[in-house]
């Protein structure tokens, strides 16, 4: 029988395919994994130091801005600032997800978002636009990608010569296609349009006036107002799979 308290319930099943689901984006966070342990090297960041950055903050835009600032005194404070101002997008990410966090305990619920990524809360939220539940993407698809950021750093840090700039094979792209892919296959409808408008004017001025990495905040924050102002109702949730009662 359910918990009255925390509903939701993880199926261990669908956390293996949604892990299986998130392969192919791995791959990609690989590479990328590469090209940080190579640039960390660079900078005179040790192996062991390198792996464990990857291991401990698994945040790829910020680890590399980190290491742009990298030298024989590091000042905390600035990198302190730049890596949150950077990673700021997750606390919108998060509250998007909260109608379906607050179903778990608080154990679950912060223990998974240790794994949340741009590519697991794509498809989370979408899924939840359409009247489905899945946080077993966030669990499952977060920890192939994590793997896969780590792999990539150990890859980079020992054989980094194999791929010193995977923008060179478009590999950048893949994230950026992907997103673009969940955006466009969710909601469509005159509130969903504002908001992505808003979101890309508000992203691209930033990109151009403000400084490095505002663009994704400004962008999220501009899309934000849209949803917080213009509400809808909100979709009836499927009984989860498997579910007693």
């Amino acid at each position: 029988m359910k918990n009255a308290a925390y509903p939701y319930q993880f199926q261990p099943a669908k956390v293996r395919s949604e892990l299986i689901r998130m392969l192919p984006i791995s791959l990609f966070v690989v590479a990328f994994g590469a090209a940080f342990g190579l640039a960390a090297v660079q900078e005179g960041v040790g192996p062991i130091e390198s792996l464990l950055m990857s291991t401990l903050v698994f945040a790829g835009a910020s680890q590399f801005a980190a290491i742009d600032m990298w030298g024989a005194e590091v000042s905390v404070i600035p990198v302190m600032v730049v890596v949150f101002a950077i990673n700021s997008r997750h606390l919108l990410m998060g509250a998007s997800l909260y109608p379906m966090l607050k179903d778990v305990t608080p154990a679950k619920r912060y223990g998974i978002l240790l794994l949340l990524t741009d590519a697991n809360w794509a498809v989370s939220a979408q899924e939840y636009q359409s009247g489905r539940r899945n946080l077993e993407v966030i669990l499952g698809g977060g920890l192939v990608l994590w793997l896969a950021w780590i792999v990539g750093t150990w890859l980079g840090v020992y054989f980094g010569g194999l791929l010193q700039n995977p923008k060179s094979l478009g590999m950048d792209m893949v994230l950026g296609c992907f997103l673009l892919a969940m955006a466009l296959g969710g909601k469509k409808n005159p509130r969903v349009l504002v908001a992505w408008t808003l979101a890309a004017v508000a992203s691209l001025a930033a990109w151009k006036w403000l400084p490095a990495n505002t663009h994704v905040v400004a962008g999220a924050l501009a899309g934000g107002v849209v949803g917080y102002f213009w509400l809808e109702k909100k979709p009836e949730e499927e009984p989860a799979e498997g579910a007693s009662t």
